[in-house]
């Protein structure tokens, strides 16, 4: 497994043509701008054995969507990464936890959205859902708060006021609903 950049080491991400093969790197802190170029990220959603999902709100000093709610993790593969790896690494390095039955559930999702500053985020993102028994040790650098929903109440979330959470999981929810929306009777979304 990649091991993440050192503190020295300059973080690259991906970049990718118009039909998501890669095409270079750029180094991730002048990639985010008014004219973003495609590349390659993940959405991560995480469930407890209760079947609640695990929502973040982002820290208020990131670039892109400060202190809006969003889901688990998100992130970006390094060059040579594997998505799953670089999943299990950010959701490490963010939340603190281990995850078991890492499942890509959207392979092809890509979203392009433009933040209030005029940042655009233009991303081929595999969304992937997993599930965790540990408990949630935040990275303050990344995560302002985070909270344990019933996965309904987030559907709901997104369909009365998409204003409210990111644009990539108010686009990712009504496409993971129809996998997600029950339960099993043991509390956890069905399609686990």
């Amino acid at each position: 497994m990649n091991s993440a950049p050192s503190a020295s080491a300059t973080e690259l991400v991906v970049l990718l043509d118009e039909t998501a093969n890669p095409v270079g790197t750029a180094p991730k802190s002048e990639v985010h701008h008014g004219s973003t170029p495609l590349h390659l990220a993940f959405s991560c959603y995480v469930f407890d054995r209760r079947g609640r999902l695990l929502v973040t709100r982002r820290a208020l000093s990131k670039r892109t969507w400060p202190g809006v709610w969003t889901n688990s993790c998100c992130g970006h593969p390094s060059p040579e990464e594997d998505v799953d790896q670089a999943v299990h690494r950010r959701v490490g390095q963010e939340l603190g936890v281990r995850l078991e039955d890492l499942r890509v559930r959207l392979p092809d999702f890509r979203y392009r959205a433009v933040d209030v500053t005029g940042t655009v985020e233009n991303e081929f993102c595999p969304v992937y859902t997993a599930v965790t028994t540990d408990q949630v040790r935040p990275d303050p650098a990344e995560i302002a708060d985070t909270a344990w929903t019933e996965w309904a109440d987030f559907v709901n979330l997104a369909r009365r006021t998409p204003w409210a959470i990111s644009p990539w999981a108010t686009e990712q929810i009504p496409l993971l609903e129809p996998e997600l929306g029950g339960n099993d009777g043991a509390g956890e979304p069905r399609a686990r």
